[in-house]
Order: structure tokens, then C-alpha cells, then sequence
């Protein structure tokens, strides 16, 4: 079941410590500031039954796929990344 992801900004102290961390900006950071939201969960919604458990917002996982191909990593380095990297955490 797809309950969708209402919450899409980037939290402040996030968005604070990404731009700490990179004061230059990275590909990352300018992807989501010049693109906004590239998915949203809405686009995802007749690919999921109306009950069941609440599935993982799929599009932060289309994202996440997006960014390992940019970055050509293996799904456990893409893993890695996601747990990791504020970069990441930036989308």
C-alpha cells in the first residue's frame, strides 16, 4: 500500500550541514536545488495495491537509483551512500 510522502523538503539541518560540507556545492546538492523533486510518490500510486503494508516511498528508491547509476556504484556501495553520505541524505 502506498501512503505518499507529504514531507518532501529538504530539513533545514540537513540542507545546513550539506552546504557545510560542501561550500562549493557538489552535482548532488545543484541536482535537487535546480531541479526540485525529480519524482514524487503520486506518479508511482496505480503500481501499488490499496492494501497491504505501507510500501518504502518509491521515489526516493527511483532516486537512489538515479544517483548510483550517476555515480556507477554497486547496490551495496549505493546502500552505503544512503546510510552515509549527506549528500545523498540532501535528496
Amino acid at each position: 500500500m502506498l501512503v505518499p510522502n507529504q514531507d518532501t523538503d529538504v530539513p533545514e539541518l540537513t540542507a545546513e550541514v550539506a552546504r557545510a560540507a560542501f561550500p562549493k556545492g557538489n552535482a548532488l546538492l545543484r541536482l535537487r536545488d535546480e531541479l526540485g523533486l525529480v519524482y514524487e510518490d503520486e506518479q508511482f500510486a496505480l503500481l501499488y495495491p490499496g492494501l497491504g503494508q505501507h510500501a518504502f516511498s518509491p521515489a526516493q528508491l527511483a532516486m537512489v537509483t538515479v544517483l548510483q547509476f550517476m555515480e556507477d556504484l554497486t547496490d551495496r556501495d549505493a546502500a552505503d551512500a544512503v546510510r552515509g553520505r549527506i549528500d545523498w541524505k540532501y535528496h
